[in-house]
């Protein structure tokens, strides 16, 4: 692993410290970085489902930065350090592994849909927020939490394009939230749905379509099928 991370200028280090302690409050302390060409994406999960059986929603948050040139990587930590360089920051020795920063999330065929404004999604996330705070007992476990949080954020809302509440949390917790008069942007990819604000974007996976296909005759013989994995490599991030 490289020893530093080196960031275009010290504001956008001053931004990526702040995106990677804004993830540790969350609850998960980890980030993915990917840098290629002059630009660092750094991903984190504002909610993810603890289980088979867990009803919380897939929602990550994603913030692009100005990055060295030459930096090139595509890795998860849980810790970023300042140092001496204000554009510089540490890197810990060993990266870490989380299931949502290997889920494949679409780098292009994005479909613009619809605009919400942000007042709306400041409104819907404090509502959430007041909603689990009088849904939890004085002492709770972190089961009892993790259900709380489930059934509020995972509720869909109308007045935020049917998507789940918790996209109103990730925004509003990761502080993509700025001034009253921004409406943010609605594209969808798939089972993907991404809301885009001026400082950042926030990554909703939607619940695979059920339902039996048309089985089609392809020919004469019988052909067993091969499935080749491959790992995700690094990649210029590109939002449209």
């Amino acid at each position: 692993m490289a020893e530093h991370l080196i960031l275009a200028d010290p504001q956008s280090a001053r931004d990526a410290l702040t995106f990677a302690g804004r993830a540790k409050q969350v609850g998960d302390e980890a980030v993915r970085l990917q840098a290629s060409r002059g630009t660092l994406a750094m991903y984190a999960a504002a909610l993810t489902p603890r289980g088979l059986f867990d009803g919380t929603p897939l929602i990550l948050v994603l913030r692009v930065l100005r990055a060295d040139p030459e930096l090139e990587c595509d890795l998860t930590v849980d810790s970023l350090t300042e140092t001496i360089d204000p554009r510089a920051l540490r890197l810990p020795d060993l990266a870490v592994a989380r299931s949502w920063a290997a889920v494949d999330v679409p780098r292009c065929g994005w479909t613009r849909t619809e605009e919400i404004p942000a007042t709306v999604i400041r409104e819907l996330a404090q509502a959430g927020n007041s909603d689990v705070a009088k849904a939890l007992p004085l002492n709770p476990g972190q089961d009892v939490v993790s259900k709380v949080r489930s059934r509020v954020w995972g509720e869909q809302a109308e007045e935020l394009a049917q998507l789940p509440k918790g996209v109103a949390f990730a925004a509003a917790t990761f502080g993509f939230l700025g001034q009253s008069s921004e409406r943010a942007s609605v594209w969808r990819a798939g089972r993907w749905t991404r809301v885009s604000l001026s400082r950042g974007h926030v990554l909703y996976r939607g619940p695979v379509a059920v339902g039996l296909t048309e089985v089609r005759r392809t020919g004469s013989h019988r052909r067993r099928a091969h499935g080749v994995l491959s790992p995700m490599m690094p990649h210029r991030v590109s939002i449209h």
